[in-house]
């Protein structure tokens, strides 16, 4: 007779990119007691990648003249990226808007008095410390619209795997306790799977805007979570 009892190692759920799994048919399994645990391991790194949002808003009596203006201020922007070093791949258009600028009056129609004009590009930084010192120069060259930064950890897959190891790990330890206790021990592993149950992110990084003049932007990268939950079922006897 198999008897089957169902444990959960507690820790935060964490973002993962793959599945995998691990199973023996259900047949192999012999008289014992099978033991479900779900384990949570992680890794650390500090983010080295920032993407930030960067664009010029413009404003003219015509569409054409809002348009013409930012299409001036934009040219400018983008040359400030690439005399910065930023290569092309790593530069995008996000988003482009024109809208009309209406005034109200209490009992009368809108009217137009004017156009707003947007350009928005994203822009990836691969080096996190000169990300602040260009973003000055953006807005030396006419950028009035920034936002973000969203840091993110460029070769992440070596980070997935500490934490599936850390993972495995944490789920053999917990067994084992649950073995010890019930005056039994860990027979062999019945299978595994790799569940996508989304994350919770680390400390949230922050773009820093000093205060005087004489001090450029700053980009403080902080440090990032990366983990995987398991679900794992041994077998007690």
């Amino acid at each position: 007779m198999v008897r089957l009892l169902t444990f959960a190692a507690a820790a935060a759920a964490l973002p993962l990119t793959a599945a995998a799994q691990v199973q023996t048919p259900a047949m192999s399994v012999s008289e014992g007691t099978l033991l479900d645990v779900v384990a949570e391991g992680e890794a650390s790194r500090v983010p080295d990648i920032a993407t930030i949002r960067a664009g010029v808003v413009t404003q003219a009596q015509t569409a054409a003249a809002a348009l013409a203006a930012n299409a001036t201020q934009m040219k400018s922007v983008l040359a400030a990226l690439k005399a910065a070093g930023v290569a092309e791949r790593d530069v995008q258009t996000a988003t482009i808007s024109l809208n009309p600028q209406y005034r109200y009056a209490e009992n009368q129609p809108p009217v137009i008095t004017g156009y707003q004009a947007s350009n928005t590009v994203s822009v990836k930084f691969r080096d996190i410390a000169k990300s602040g010192n260009i973003l000055d120069a953006l807005v030396k060259q006419g950028a009035n619209q920034i936002d973000g930064p969203n840091l993110s950890i460029d070769q992440i897959e070596a980070a997935q795997d500490e934490a599936r190891i850390d993972a495995v790990k944490r789920a053999r330890a917990r067994a084992d306790l649950y073995a010890r206790a019930l005056g039994m021990r860990v027979d062999r592993l019945v299978s595994l799977s790799e569940a996508n149950d989304g994350g919770m992110p680390g400390p949230m990084p922050m773009m820093m805007v000093r205060a005087e003049a004489k001090d450029s932007t700053q980009v403080v990268p902080g440090e990032q979570r990366v983990g995987v939950t398991l679900r794992v079922r041994f077998l007690l006897k």
